[in-house]
């Protein structure tokens, strides 16, 4: 540890310049993955704005119980049907994974398709099971 702290006083500028490019490294990746609504967010979205709701998890997590009127394509798959997505583009889409990381790549993908109003739900199905939020099976 002592050497840590005597590398930190003797290289005080490399170790600004290291601190500097990782938050930047952290900030560009965040934004990147679209902005993130928590639970409720996401439900005055689904309520008042129409907002539609798409789980990327693999069927075997979506059969495990999945937010009403959720529409399934599985993360791998998105690419083949983003088609399918394509009436919704007007609307806000959430995007929802297990955990809420997967979901920042996926709203990526609509982002750059033209899904101005994507959004990623905080912390995933975990979370909204967490606040005890309606699920179906």
């Amino acid at each position: 540890m002592d050497q840590y702290i005597e590398f930190i006083g003797n290289h005080p500028f490399m170790v600004a310049a290291w601190v500097l490019t990782l938050a930047m490294f952290i900030f560009i990746e965040r934004s990147k993955a679209g902005k993130a609504v928590t639970p409720a967010q996401a439900t005055q979205l689904i309520n008042k704005e129409n907002a539609v709701v798409l789980d990327i998890r693999p069927k075997k997590e979506w059969s495990t119980g999945h937010i009403t009127n959720a529409k399934h394509i599985p993360l791998a798959d998105l690419d083949r049907r983003i088609d399918e997505l394509l009436k919704y583009k007007q609307r806000p889409v959430i995007v929802v994974c297990n955990l809420g990381q997967a979901a920042g790549s996926a709203t990526r993908k609509l982002k750059a398709e033209g899904f101005e109003n994507a959004v990623r739900l905080s912390g995933g199905m975990t979370e909204w099971k967490g606040q005890s939020l309606p699920i179906v099976k």
